[in-house]
């Protein structure tokens, strides 16, 4: 079995472990609506290590959210406290802390960490303490199959063929759409999961890119720890492909590029799964044109149509991220999958009226919520609580993301780089 198939049975079985040992210690946690005490979420978020970069953005969208919701009364009419613990990137750290959180710091209300391996972990634990969970950022759709967990970004229940598919359309659309595809995949189980599918659905987009009649002239795997990316680059400048498909994390697109350029080699179109958002900024003209998902960019006419509130999260967002010296300071897709998740929360809060764990959840599964970046959100347990996508393609365009796929939400015309 390889790496990918056996991380993904062990977090089956690590879910199944959760399952018969669940109780519901978590479900009457609180106290009384009356108190003055603070209401107090806990989570973890990778504050250092292979995800920092990314973490860093999920923690100061978070501390806004607390901060414009505590001045407005909070929830309940009390105020809400933060509890964060640094996860390292480390899924295995991930399970101890959230077990600390709920049994030992005993937090009212949880939300999920960043990166889809540690949202499993966490969710691991809050099925067996019966605690609602809402996440920002979980791909592994077929496996999220805890019915109190609930996504801030939905790529549908299908995102191994949902995200091919809606990329391959967006370059079709191209006078002259490639025709042969190198397809560079993170061994990590989320991103190997959208070019592979999953042991019980093998499809994604290798498979798809072949089935639409392109050639898949290579295929790397590499894994999460990789640092000498010369001899990818190499791989894939001798494959010649009209069209590079990154699907790793962070600053995989930032490696692979400058490995790429060392070889006087710029790949005539290139799609990143998710990356952190600032870094391939920073590389200029060779990262022109690169592409990648999105569920939200500050464009003007995206920012004009969802009015004055979502103006004024960017721009609050923007002037703490500057002031904490962030090296992206824009709030886009992974601020806005952590507001989401937050909104969420906050949402089961007000309308269950308490904090009752498996009131959050009826009341989520009941009557959704309401978001500023998202819109109205419904909840249906049986494809896992993932909502209808809203996510788009975003690309590299005068040294600023801007959307471009699909037509109706895009602020600028999809388009080859200048080189």
């Amino acid at each position: 079995m390889g790496r990918r198939g056996s991380v993904l049975v062990a977090i089956v079985a690590l879910i199944g472990l959760s399952t018969a040992c669940e109780t519901k210690s978590g479900r009457d946690s609180g106290a009384p609506a009356d108190t003055d005490e603070p209401i107090v979420v806990g989570s973890t978020l990778s504050l250092s290590g292979a995800f920092a970069a990314t973490g860093a953005i999920h923690e100061l969208a978070g501390k806004l959210f607390v901060d414009r919701l505590n001045a407005d009364g909070g929830l309940l009419g009390r105020e809400v406290r933060w509890v964060v613990r640094d996860d390292e990137s480390d899924q295995a750290k991930v399970s101890t802390l959230y077990e600390q959180l709920i049994s030992q710091d005993q937090v009212d209300l949880i939300i999920g960490p960043y990166a889809t391996p540690n949202i499993l972990s966490a969710m691991a634990v809050a099925l067996r303490h019966g605690f609602t969970m809402p996440q920002h950022t979980s791909v592994l759709a077929p496996l999220m199959d805890y019915e109190c967990q609930f996504p801030g970004w939905s790529i549908g229940p299908e995102p191994n063929k949902f995200v091919p598919d809606q990329l391959f359309d967006a370059v079709a659309s191209l006078p002259n759409p490639p025709t042969k595809v190198a397809i560079v995949t993170n061994q990590n189980g989320s991103t190997d999961f959208i070019s592979y599918g999953s042991d019980a659905d093998r499809t994604g987009a290798v498979s798809i890119a072949t089935q639409r009649g392109l050639d898949v002239v290579a295929e790397v795997r590499y894994p999460p720890t990789t640092t000498d990316w010369a001899p990818i680059a190499t791989q894939v400048r001798d494959a010649a492909p009209d069209l590079v498909i990154n699907n790793g994390l962070g600053v995989d697109p930032v490696n692979l590029l400058q490995a790429m350029a060392q070889l006087n080699y710029t790949p005539p179109l290139m799609f990143s799964l998710f990356p952190a958002p600032g870094p391939p900024l920073g590389l200029g003209a060779t990262a022109d044109g690169l592409l990648s998902v999105t569920i939200f960019e500050p464009n003007k006419s995206t920012l004009d149509k969802l009015g004055p509130e979502a103006t004024e999260i960017v721009d609050e967002f923007q002037s703490r991220a500057e002031a904490a010296d962030l090296p992206y300071t824009v709030f886009e897709t992974q601020a806005a999958a952590s507001w989401t998740a937050w909104e969420i929360l906050a949402a089961a809060v007000e309308g269950s009226g308490g904090l009752d764990q498996q009131a959050l959840c009826d009341e989520l599964h009941a009557n959704g919520a309401t978001t500023t970046f998202n819109g109205d959100l419904t909840f249906d347990p049986e494809v896992n609580n993932f909502w209808p996508p809203t996510q788009a393609i975003k690309q590299i365009q005068d040294s600023d993301w801007v959307t471009v796929w699909p037509t109706d939400r895009a602020a600028a015309q999809l388009r080859r780089p200048a080189s």
